[in-house]
């Protein structure tokens, strides 16, 4: 599980298994019918994870802490961006703060790496990242997901945590997030839905997150267009590309230092 595709980061850390689903950006969430895949192929850490509903594969709530898997940064010498938990989310109601903590011990002894975590669940990690590690990590960047106006309060928790880099994936983007304030935000990621059943992704949408990038000084990385493209007509996410207003855009954070 270590070698990925995902254009922003080299590879994946899944210490934490399985998930559950909290709003509409977890619909079509990819990990679930790659759980299913992993555990048709024998791989005991996915087994039990999911259930079906209809023809589709969704999470069952089970999630599982997998503490051999606590040692693989350790073993990578060349430095790394690590895309933590793309499997599950660190910060579920399932996953202890005694774990958590273990996880935040392996990304200190191995500043090496530059560790990317991402969270629907920010409030959790704004309280126990403030109250219970405090210290700020100079290679953990912080992030949560956005995925429509709904829920774009998402953000206020993000802002409380304290780290070096703070991002948000507005990914899959399936409808309009508004004026959002990108205030210590510092990069964003944007991309559309891909698979047979993804929901369009809307120019103009990402032309208002891109503004305001722009206006807060945030990063910009446009990661696809996914199933639609910009002229609203389905295809594969390949065919459908990374071009945005002429250019592929692959920002990503500047700051090197932590602030609170």
């Amino acid at each position: 599980m270590a070698e990925t595709q995902i254009e922003w980061t080299d590879s994946t850390w899944n210490p934490v298994a399985g998930c559950s689903i909290v709003t509409a950006g977890c619909t079509h969430c990819y990990a679930m019918e790659m759980a299913k895949r992993l555990e048709a192929m024998g791989v005991d850490k996915y087994a039990g994870l999911t259930r079906k509903t209809g023809k589709r594969t969704v999470w069952n709530g089970v999630v599982r802490e997998d503490r051999e898997a606590l040692s693989i940064p350790h073993r990578w010498r060349k430095p790394r961006k690590i895309f933590v938990n793309s499997m599950s989310d660190l910060f579920h109601e399932r996953v202890t703060d005694a774990f958590i903590l273990d996880v935040w011990q392996v990304m200190r002894d191995t500043p090496r790496h530059n560790y990317q975590i991402l969270t629907k669940r920010p409030e959790r990690m704004a309280e126990l990242v403030a109250g219970q590690i405090g210290e700020v990590l100079p290679n953990v960047w912080l992030g949560t997901s956005i995925e429509d106006a709904d829920v774009v309060d998402r953000i206020e928790h993000l802002r409380k945590a304290p780290a070096a880099i703070r991002f948000i994936s507005f990914e899959p983007l399936i409808g309009a997030v508004g004026a959002v304030d990108l205030s210590g935000i510092h990069w964003a990621i944007v991309g559309g839905e891909s698979g047979k059943s993804a929901r369009p992704i809307r120019e103009e949408w990402i032309d208002e997150i891109h503004a305001r990038c722009l206006s807060a000084g945030t990063a910009f990385f446009f990661k696809q267009w996914g199933t639609w493209g910009k002229d609203n007509k389905k295809r594969s996410k390949k065919a459908n590309g990374r071009e945005y207003r002429g250019q592929t855009w692959d920002e990503m954070p500047a700051v090197t230092h932590a602030v609170a």
